[in-house]
């Protein structure tokens, strides 16, 4: 069984299944999602329908992301509301809503809601990897872990966590499309969203990642073969 990571989604849907599809990801596999399934690109129900589908099978640790947090937060803030709509939220509800109709949370479903709110996580960790959002305050165990940190820093902001694992985030886009390798941190957020980004996995035992992008295109690399900065 492989330990898989997918970086931030973000409603891309086509890119998604072309990276399930070349890392060839079954059944055996576990796979942890680092957050951002919605916002910005214009897939965000079937992004939502595929991971849960994934996590009824017992497969699948779904993490919040920041955007999550947002969404969650706009049902009780009009700020946030108005907020989240121009930080991606438009193109979520637009997903979800008529071309003719008024744009609504309420057109999102209850089993997405359930998804976001039940399901999804702040944080995992394995024998070797703590996977989280976006950071880790270095000197504080997961329990103790501040939000601002696991949900909207950037990972080059900190030092190795004091476990000694190696932290697996998102949230952070790479402008190059390839995954930052900080030795201690590796980011796994290549912007898929973006006109010539890519939807980053990785078998964090191996090294071994695949990419794929909107149009249907993918490619396979090696993590070592990326420069540790």
């Amino acid at each position: 069984m492989r330990t898989l990571a997918i970086g931030d989604i973000h409603g891309c849907f086509r890119a998604l299944e072309t990276v399930v599809s070349a890392a060839q990801i079954s059944v055996d596999d576990q796979l942890v999602t680092l957050g951002d399934y919605v916002d910005r690109g214009p897939e965000v129900p079937r992004v939502l329908s595929w991971l849960r589908d994934r996590y009824r099978m017992g497969r699948l640790v779904p993490l919040l992301g920041n955007h999550e947090k947002m969404l969650q937060a706009s049902r009780t803030n009009e700020d946030v509301f108005r907020d989240w709509l121009s930080f991606g939220g438009r193109e979520t509800l637009e997903a979800y809503t008529s071309p003719e109709d008024e744009l609504s949370l309420d057109a999102i479903p209850q089993e997405d809601w359930k998804f976001i709110d039940e399901n999804c996580v702040s944080w995992h960790e394995t024998e070797k990897h703590i996977f989280v959002h976006a950071g880790l305050h270095p000197n504080l165990p997961l329990a103790r872990q501040y939000d601002q940190v696991l949900f909207w820093d950037r990972v080059v902001a900190h030092a190795p966590h004091c476990s000694g694992k190696t932290m697996i985030c998102g949230h952070t886009p790479q402008e190059d499309g390839l995954p930052a390798n900080h030795g201690h941190a590796i980011c796994l957020d290549t912007g898929v969203y973006l006109e010539d980004g890519w939807l980053t996995c990785l078998d964090v035992e191996s090294g071994e990642y695949w990419q794929a992008n909107q149009a249907g295109d993918s490619r396979n690399w090696q993590i070592a073969e990326i420069e540790p900065t």
